[in-house]
């Protein structure tokens, strides 16, 4: 992969702060990029980002206020005359435990976090990115997208959301040219992977957050024909396995997998 600088083009990354979030922002900030590391929580980076040619912009942004988004788009396009070359739909929460189990207000928390949190990211980015040529929308699924996984029930389902989500703004923002995109990993080293699943004992957790920033560099600054067709980017040998699997195999042969691999 090259890297050379992009010295004017423009990112916004939702959950800034910490994990992928911040792993992808380091890697657009070495290319030179404007980057807006937005999150909930303050972002600490010390003197890392002055190290960078890039140019770093932080701020406060819960992804369920929809207030706080215009305000935080506001802000960050003000430092990039309005551009938004790509948007970085990457905030995102989990719980776990059986369902009967799980806490109501818990369950609306990762609901407005995961779900709602990415459509209003995807409506105050639009106008930003439809008046840049050649921009693109990347959200973080997962691989529990691929089939409904048991113990973390409601994060799975809120990827497969974002799943759905990503394919119908494919089609939507198409007249736009916005290219549209999400990534489908398996466990990473994150705070979303300490959870009590016994797809995090089974699988484990292998990825670095820098092996998903890898994958998002390239898909935001440098994809190849085939990349850019693709909507759901794996990052893994097997994820990338499991997901072409699933995408011939029959329900049947697809839960009787998954009940095997993650029980």
């Amino acid at each position: 992969m090259t890297n050379s600088l992009d010295t004017n083009k423009a990112i916004f990354i939702t959950g800034g702060a910490s994990g992928i979030g911040k792993a992808t922002a380091h890697r657009m900030l070495k290319r030179g990029w404007t980057v807006g590391s937005y999150d909930v929580v303050p972002t600490e980076w010390g003197d890392d980002a002055r190290s960078y040619p890039g140019t770093l912009i932080t701020g406060k942004l819960d992804v369920r206020n929809w207030d706080e988004w215009e305000a935080a788009l506001a802000d960050f396009t003000s430092h990039t005359g309005g551009r938004l070359d790509a948007f970085f739909n990457n905030a995102g929460v989990i719980i776990d435990g059986p369902i009967s189990e799980q806490d109501p207000e818990r369950i609306q928390w990762i609901l407005d976090i995961n779900c709602v949190g990415i459509v209003y990211g995807a409506k105050a980015c639009y106008p930003y990115l439809k008046r840049t040529k050649g921009s693109v929308m990347v959200s973080m699924c997962s691989a529990s997208a691929i089939f409904g996984q048991p113990e973390i029930a409601t994060y799975s389902a809120s990827k497969f959301f974002v799943k759905g989500f990503t394919e119908a703004m494919s089609l939507e923002w198409a007249k736009d040219k916005i290219r549209v995109h999400d990534l489908m990993p398996l466990w990473a080293k994150t705070k979303i992977a300490e959870v009590n699943a016994r797809s995090v004992r089974t699988l484990g957790v292998k990825l670095e957050p820098g092996d998903v920033a890898d994958v998002a560099e390239k898909v935001f600054a440098e994809p190849s024909f085939f990349q850019k067709l693709r909507l759901h980017h794996g990052v893994s040998t097997p994820d990338k396995a499991l997901k072409t699997l699933s995408d011939f195999a029959p329900d049947i042969l697809r839960r009787a997998a998954t009940k095997v691999l993650v029980g």
